[in-house]
């Protein structure tokens, strides 16, 4: 194919052929740890590059130029996830997107440079937008494709050139102050008002007002995109997400990194590794089904009942992925579950529930259910008059169940995270919070009033969390890897809500998702700015842009 798009350059690519077969020096394919100069630039095609996708074995290219990443990635400050999601693939708008100062970093990447794209080689990696783009036609030519490409990054440079980057101190101060004002109004309001019913629900509105607020400037802080220098912004959001929220700041970034780079992408985006507790878009559902079809060769019938056995599903648990709810009540439990999809409360149950072929009782009595959720289950208070025994009760419990003790597990996760990856800084942080907490609310409330009033906080939190960040994404395309460019992977896996001052407030400018996805270090103050260039270039390509009501948004979720 490269011969025949570009016959004019045969004979220069044959001496580049040749000249190849000369090693670079030390740095070359080994890993270039050694900073040496390379003694001769060193060829390759896309075929060689997308070889090296493994866990032992990275490249990847930035404007044409090729990086063995593999002995680095581990310690790349973004996590050694992210960077491995780009292996074999062109991470140029990627590496664009996530660094406030390019140059600066190439420092780190001059050691890792093993070569270069072949001359014959296009700067996208030939699989890119293979089927990819919803509403953009499937077959347009090469040359158009890289037109698309070249066409964003002078969008960027453009956003650039009119200071979208940069941020406005006054707006990122006014929004620190109130979530400040709201943590004083708290306290002013039970030392006033006492530790009343109304008074303490006025509190935890409070509070949970506050605690989703800061959820959104850590987000910025994070995102590199409020100070010029990387430092400052670590420094802030560390205090932001550890002293005001009690998480880690890195915990955090390794995460969302990871969602950026590859949004809805199965088993690459965190954020959409949710078989917990739901199957999202077209593909998981046929691999659950197909799972339930084969579990039934393992279970053993009897009369009115099914005993699974625990040892034979072991290994189709592993290769098939069956889990563990119902899923074909996801709808109905979204409603009431859930903080971040991975931190589901019982990661020791061993398979799916099969709700709807065990009556209630049968369920209860199994070995299915760990101790304490059949104790809570067993209780008068789980059961409904109108289906008592057809399975719906435990749905009913699984659903009401998981936000009590998802704001405790939370918390325990994050801190053993910590711990286990000796993020001492986060946890200093994060015990500066709770310090603050207890010390503030124990003199009203007592130990235990003020577990309470925390977890409350956090179940009421968990909901605005849940909804605004998933608004965005679930109602899109979730699916395997497309291999698109930056552009069209990130407009499929987005959409946007309609502007206005409270929609602003209420997801921390997160509706302007594809705004925020396209440039994730673009203050939000400036996202609807960008916004007109971004349609234009997408009505230029046929792009779809989608952009709905907030209400409308919501109710896609579990539509």
């Amino acid at each position: 194919d490269r011969d025949r798009l570009f016959p004019h350059l045969l004979p220069l690519w044959s001496r580049r052929q040749r000249k190849a077969s000369v090693p670079m020096g030390k740095g070359g394919e080994q890993g270039g740890d050694s900073g040496e100069p390379a003694a001769q630039i060193r060829f390759y095609t896309w075929e060689e590059i997308q070889k090296h996708n493994l866990r032992t074995d990275k490249w990847l290219v930035i404007e044409r130029k090729v990086y063995n990443v593999t002995k680095w990635a581990n310690r790349h400050p973004g996590g050694q996830r992210v960077i491995s999601h780009c292996a074999g693939e062109d991470a140029t708008d990627a590496f664009q997107a996530f660094h406030i100062n390019p140059t600066l970093v190439q420092k780190f990447l001059k050691p890792l440079l093993i070569g270069e794209l072949a001359p014959g080689e296009p700067s996208q990696d030939r699989d890119k937008n293979s089927g990819s783009l919803p509403s953009l036609t499937l077959l347009l030519p090469v040359l158009l494709q890289s037109q698309l490409v070249e066409d964003f990054r002078t969008l960027r440079k453009t956003a650039e050139d009119m200071n979208l980057f940069r941020a406005s101190p006054l707006f990122f101060s006014l929004y620190l102050g109130h979530i400040i004002a709201m943590e004083v109004l708290a306290w002013f309001m039970v030392s006033y008002f006492g530790t009343g019913w109304i008074a303490t629900l006025i509190l935890a509105c409070i509070l949970t007002t506050s605690q989703a607020q800061a959820g959104w400037l850590q987000h910025d802080f994070g995102h590199l995109s409020v100070f010029k220098k990387s430092s400052w912004n670590h420094i802030v959001h560390k205090f932001v997400i550890g002293h005001l929220k009690g998480a880690s700041a890195n915990w955090w970034n390794h995460r969302h990194f990871q969602h950026h780079a590859k949004p809805n992408i199965f088993r690459k985006d965190p954020d959409v590794n949710m078989l917990h507790i739901f199957v999202l878009g077209d593909t998981q559902p046929v691999e659950v089904r197909k799972s339930r079809e084969n579990m039934e060769k393992y279970c053993l019938r009897g009369p009115g009942r099914v005993v699974v056995q625990i040892q034979e599903l072991a290994p189709i648990y592993g290769k098939r992925k069956l889990k563990y709810l119902p899923y074909n009540h996801q709808h109905e439990y979204f409603f009431l579950s859930e903080y971040p999809p991975s931190l589901f409360p019982f990661p020791g149950m061993p398979l799916a529930l099969p709700a709807l072929t065990m009556s209630a009782d049968q369920l209860l009595k199994s070995q299915l259910i760990p101790p304490f959720l059949r104790t809570l289950c067993s209780s008068p208070s789980c059961h409904t008059a109108s289906h008592p025994s057809d399975g719906q009760t435990i749905s009913l419990c699984l659903a009401v169940f998981p936000p009590l003790l998802i704001p405790v597990y939370f918390q325990i996760q994050i801190i053993s995270t910590m711990i286990r990856r000796r993020f001492w800084a986060d946890l200093a942080w994060a015990i500066s919070y709770y310090l603050r907490y207890f010390i503030t609310y124990i003199p009203f409330y007592g130990v235990l009033g003020s577990l309470c009033l925390l977890t409350f906080v956090r179940f009421l939190e968990s909901h605005w969390f849940v909804w605004v960040t998933q608004m965005n994404h679930i109602p899109m395309e979730i699916d395997s890897e497309k291999h698109r460019d930056w552009l069209s992977s990130q407009m499929a896996a987005t959409c946007n809500i309609e502007q206005s001052f409270f929609n602003d407030w209420f997801t921390g400018h997160l509706n302007f998702q594809i705004e925020h996805h396209l440039f994730p270090t673009m203050p939000r103050h400036n996202f609807w700015k960008v916004k007109p260039l971004v349609k234009s270039l997408c009505a230029k390509y046929g792009v779809q842009y989608e952009e709905k009501p907030l209400g409308k948004a919501f109710v896609d979720i579990v539509g």
